[in-house]
Formats: structure tokens, C-alpha cells, sequence
């Protein structure tokens, strides 16, 4: 597509350029490299362009020495760059000449170029959007990834938009499915034309998520103007131009300055960007767009508007901290690692995320990848990477393994606080972690710790090492509590009536009464505590008392008769019949089952 150099064009050329493979520079031999000619290939190398190839036009208009000298002048343009091994192909629409030529060198170029868009997440950019008499809304662009079929239930970023695709036309022929790489024109169902703008994007629901900020790796052009710290600028990614600011990190690839003690590190943090310079940066957008991993985007100056640099997007949603901090910059680091595919920045991004984890949907949307490609990576990475995949979430080891060192020292301490206590009750410790991290990490190191036969767990968790052991006092305290409530039969005192009783202490006691109580040798029924042995040789009792064919009956009165005991006690044990099923209530009395 032949673009004009004026500023307003340039606009339409970046919205269309980023779903190409491969371009074709076309230079005209009678006026050889013009300024357009520099903004189009800069554009061209800063959004990844990777291959092409190179047409002289008009040389029927030159001599052959000028040819030459044009030829000489374009292979210092594209050198060290993509295009510097493209062959270059003379042509003259007048003439005829090269055409033939010039159609071999497109077709072996752009075979060498395909690649298989078709799998990935359906993310179509939009550039236009318009009404069709008779069908309704109509987007077009260039589907960078996935297939969309008729029927397919889509979503518009950034609005949240859903809509449902109607019919689909690739390059004017309609179509039952069309796949990444063509040029699509989708008519839509459920939304309004005026509801669109181009900057929008097409996507799978639930595939990407918008963003205000990411990290970003920038190349700033030679033939620009230095760049400032925090300069407002024009972001062009996908068909969106969105105004933002640009933060400074350190240079790219810079790891930091070692004293010659080696104890310390320091790390420049750039206040401007020198022509030609590389650095990490974070761009702030004034509005949402839609970006993940791996994108490529172009920035243009404010005034005057010419493009000034392009970078690839690190991380399209990166998390809370300062950016221009030695951490930040390990982290870039390590986000900038392309050799392992997605692997070094998904590591990244789930340790950053600490012992709460992060969300594999999440995972996914960030670094533009299907939940199958996904499962592919974390598959590989578990055994080798230290990246465990809990339920939903991915953790990293590092993080699981201090939760379960802490885990182990909270029960540990329990312990030592509580020796009477058979463990720590699991919702405390739950509790207790769940800021540290998510419930489902909790889980999982509980159940690796029970697993490998460092916990026992119940509803409470105890170390496996752990002994109930009674000291002298305790166990004296314990048989003369036992002998009180078994002697005491059906009306025991209250707890706090046994301080007193016996030479131990009131804590000691108290201590000693949640160990029974704990075990089963003494039972609470509402405020009151039974001994077991109480309690059992009340039921047997009671369903003596059922002779015969003729259930009896047993009202307050006749109970607390029989039993010898106050309304204070009977009350309480008769709703305990009840629920141990001797008794059942039928208005004010009971009927002995």
C-alpha cells in the first residue's frame, strides 16, 4: 500500500502496519530516499517487522549511473537492519520492466514470512467501523491472531461491549470462518455503530484485559530529539493512538555498576534518553487500551508530531512498586529474557505475585497466550522452574516452602504455649496466613505437611511429634476434676466452683477442664459440664423406665423427682435426651423412646 509522508497519513500507517509479516520499501529512482521514506522504514523496524524486500520504481525516468547511486543510498538506509540482505528489484510501471520480477521476489518473501496466527486468543484491532444498509454495524482490520466464526460470541475492549459476529467478509468474499493474518470485515449483532471507535479491539471474551500502564523495553531513534523523564507523548499500539507519559528506568540490559568492594551496586536511573539510546521504560496511558506481551508500539512526539521511537511491551499489567528501584530493575531483567519463549517472564510474574499466587485466567491474559498454551508452559515448568500449580493458581516454591516454614513454627509455638491442647485449630492458622497468602496456598502446604508426616490434621493441626504430657501438679488437678464431676453425679458444680477445691491453681484447673472436655471424659451441655460416665448412666436409666407396649411419658416435675435435681439441672439434661434421641418432646412433656 503506496502512504503518503504527510503527518496525517502516518496515522492510518500505523494503524494498519501492525498486522504485517513483511513490507515492501518502495523508493522512486528520480527522487531516491525522502523524509517519509525514513518515518515509514523507522516505523516499520520499531514495530518487528522481520522481513521484505525492496523496490526501485520509476527507473525509466533515471540513467543508469543514478540508478546505481539510488541503489547505493537504499542499502545504507536498511543497513543493520531487516531488510539489510533484501533483494532489491527494479521496476517501471511505465515500461513494464521488473514487474514480473518483482511479483516472483513478493511471493518467495511472503511465504518465507507466514506464520500461524490461527491458534492464538481472537484479537482483532479496529480501524473502521460503519453502518451497511440492511446488515447493521461493520469493523474491519486485520485479525492479528485466532479464528473467528459466524455465530462466534466476541467482546470490544475497552468498553466490555458483547457482541455476537453475524457475518464475516475476507477481502470482499463472505466467509464462514476467517483466521489470523487476513484482512476481515465482521457485521456485528448487539451493538451500535456510534458505540465504536477505531482503537477498539475485538477480542475473545475474557482473553485480554485493558491497561492504563505497562512495562516496556523503547528504542529511541537516532534522528530524534533526547527524551525526558516523564515527557507526554503519542502512543500508537494496534490501530489505538492514546496520549501518555513516559517514566525512565535504567538503560536496557543494564545490571547495575560494582564498586570495586563489591558491597554494594548501583544502578543509573535515566533522567533523559540520549538519540539512539536504549533504556526500560513504563508508559503511562490517559486512557484504557488493550496491550499484553510481547506487543510492539510506536511513539510519536507531542509537537511536532513525528515518530520518535518504538519499544515491546514487558508487561502489559504490571504490579504496584516503585519502577525505579533495584528490585524493579531484577525484575525487568528478567522480564525481558525472550531466548525461553513465555517461561522467564511467567516465573517472574508469579514470584513477584508472592505466596497469594497468581491467577492462571490472569497469567494468561498478560502474556497473550490461550489457557492451553498456558497449561503447556506451567506443565514444563513445574519440575524445573519451581512453579507449582494449585487449583487455579500457579506459586511459586520458594513462596510455598516459607508458608510451610511458618505454618510449621505457628504450630510449633502453639505448642509450646498451649501443651494441654491437642493442636492449633486449622481456621486460626487460616486466619492468621491469609494475608500472607491465598486460602488455596494455605491448603496445599497443610496438606504437603500432612503428607510428609510432619502435621496431623483434623479440624485442629498438630505436629506429629507433639505429646500431651501432664505434669505432676496437672495430673493431680485432672484426677481430683474427674472425681468431682463423677461424684457430683447430676448436679455438678459450675467451673469456676472448683477453684478452691483443690490446691491447683485457677489456670491450671481451667487448663485441665478443656484437656477432659477435649477427650470426652467430661461433656458441656449448654452451660453446664456432665461427666461422661454421668451422662451415659442417666440414658440407660431413663430407658428403663419404658415397660411394656405403652410409651411413658415424663414431664419436668416427675424428672426432677426422680432424679433428686433442681429445675436448674433438669432443664438442660432433658434437651440433651432429646438430642441423644432417648427422649422426644411432645408439648410439656417427653416421651420416653
Amino acid at each position: 500500500v503506496d502512504v503518503p509522508g504527510h503527518e496525517k497519513f502516518v496515522r492510518n500507517m500505523l494503524a494498519g502496519v501492525s498486522g504485517i509479516d513483511c513490507v515492501l520499501l518502495v523508493v522512486a529512482a528520480d527522487e531516491s530516499i525522502m523524509p517519509q521514506t525514513r518515518e515509514h522504514f523507522d516505523i516499520c523496524r520499531l514495530l518487528g517487522v522481520e522481513t521484505g524486500l525492496i523496490a526501485l520504481t520509476k527507473c525509466d525516468l533515471v540513467d543508469d549511473e543514478t540508478l546505481e547511486l539510488v541503489r547505493l543510498e537504499t542499502r545504507e538506509l536498511v543497513t543493520g537492519s531487516f531488510l539489510q540482505s533484501a533483494p532489491i528489484v527494479t521496476v517501471s510501471a511505465e515500461s513494464g520492466h521488473g514487474l514480473d520480477a518483482l511479483g516472483d521476489a513478493i511471493k518467495s518473501v511472503a511465504f518465507a514470512a507466514a506464520t500461524d496466527r490461527r491458534s492464538g486468543v481472537i484479537r482483532l484491532p479496529i480501524d473502521r467501523a460503519f453502518t451497511v444498509r440492511g446488515f447493521g454495524t461493520v469493523v474491519t482490520g486485520t485479525l492479528v491472531s485466532g479464528r473467528i466464526g459466524v455465530d462466534s460470541n466476541l467482546e470490544i475492549l475497552p468498553t466490555g461491549l458483547r457482541v455476537k459476529v453475524r457475518g464475516l467478509q475476507v477481502h470482499g468474499t463472505e466467509q464462514d470462518a476467517a483466521l489470523g493474518g487476513q484482512r476481515v470485515a465482521v457485521n456485528l449483532a448487539g451493538v451500535d455503530v456510534n458505540s465504536l471507535n477505531r482503537g477498539d479491539t475485538l477480542v475473545t471474551q475474557g482473553g485480554f484485559e485493558t491497561s492504563r500502564c505497562f512495562d516496556a523495553t523503547l528504542n529511541l531513534l537516532s534522528g530524534a530529539r533526547a527524551l525526558r523523564h516523564g515527557s507526554r507523548v503519542r502512543c500508537h499500539i494496534g490501530t489505538a493512538e492514546v496520549m501518555a507519559r513516559v517514566a525512565l528506568g535504567p538503560r536496557h540490559g543494564s545490571s547495575g555498576v560494582e564498586h570495586r568492594s563489591g558491597s554494594t551496586s548501583e544502578i543509573e536511573f535515566l533522567d533523559t534518553l540520549e538519540p539512539g539510546g536504549d533504556a526500560f521504560v513504563r508508559v503511562r496511558l490517559e486512557r484504557s487500551a488493550v496491550v499484553t506481551r510481547g506487543d510492539c508500539f510506536v511513539l510519536r512526539a507531542y509537537s511536532p508530531t513525528v515518530t520518535i521511537a518504538g519499544g515491546k511491551v514487558l508487561d502489559p499489567v504490571p504490579p504496584r512498586g516503585r519502577f525505579r528501584s533495584r528490585l524493579g530493575v531484577v525484575r525487568l531483567q528478567n522480564l525481558s529474557d525472550w531466548t525461553g519463549g513465555s517461561n522467564a517472564a511467567l516465573t517472574a510474574m508469579v514470584k513477584e505475585a508472592g505466596p497469594g499466587g497468581l491467577e492462571q485466567a490472569a497469567a494468561a491474559r498478560r502474556l497473550g497466550l490461550v489457557r492451553t498454551e498456558l497449561r503447556e508452559i506451567v506443565e514444563s515448568m513445574v519440575s524445573v522452574e519451581g512453579i507449582l500449580s494449585v487449583g487455579e493458581l500457579l506459586v511459586a516454591s520458594s513462596h510455598a516452602n516459607a508458608v510451610r516454614k511458618q505454618i510449621v513454627a505457628a504450630v510449633g509455638a502453639f505448642h509450646a504455649e498451649h501443651p494441654l491442647e491437642t493442636g492449633v485449630p486449622r481456621e486460626e492458622i487460616r486466619e492468621r496466613f491469609a494475608r500472607r497468602g491465598a486460602s488455596e496456598t494455605i491448603d496445599y502446604v497443610i496438606a504437603t505437611l500432612v503428607s510428609d508426616g510432619t502435621l496431623v490434621a483434623t479440624d485442629r493441626l498438630a505436629l506429629t511429634s507433639h505429646k500431651i504430657g501432664l505434669s505432676e501438679e496437672e495430673l493431680a488437678a485432672q484426677e481430683h476434676v474427674e472425681r468431682i464431676f463423677r461424684e457430683s453425679a447430676l448436679m455438678p458444680p459450675d467451673e469456676s466452683g472448683l477453684v478452691g477445691t483443690s490446691p491447683a491453681k485457677s489456670d491450671i484447673l481451667e487448663r485441665v477442664v478443656k484437656l477432659l472436655l477435649r477427650e470426652r471424659k467430661l461433656v458441656r451441655v449448654e452451660a453446664l459440664v456432665f461427666h461422661t460416665q454421668v451422662l451415659d448412666r442417666l440414658k440407660l436409666d431413663v430407658a428403663a423406665l419404658n415397660v411394656g407396649h405403652t410409651p411413658v411419658q415424663l414431664d419436668v416435675g416427675d424428672f426432677k423427682d426422680r432424679f433428686g435435681i433442681s429445675r436448674k439441672y433438669a432443664i438442660p439434661l432433658l434437651g440433651y435426651l432429646d438430642r441423644e434421641r432417648v427422649t422426644r418432646r411432645v408439648g410439656n412433656t417427653r416421651i420416653i423412646l
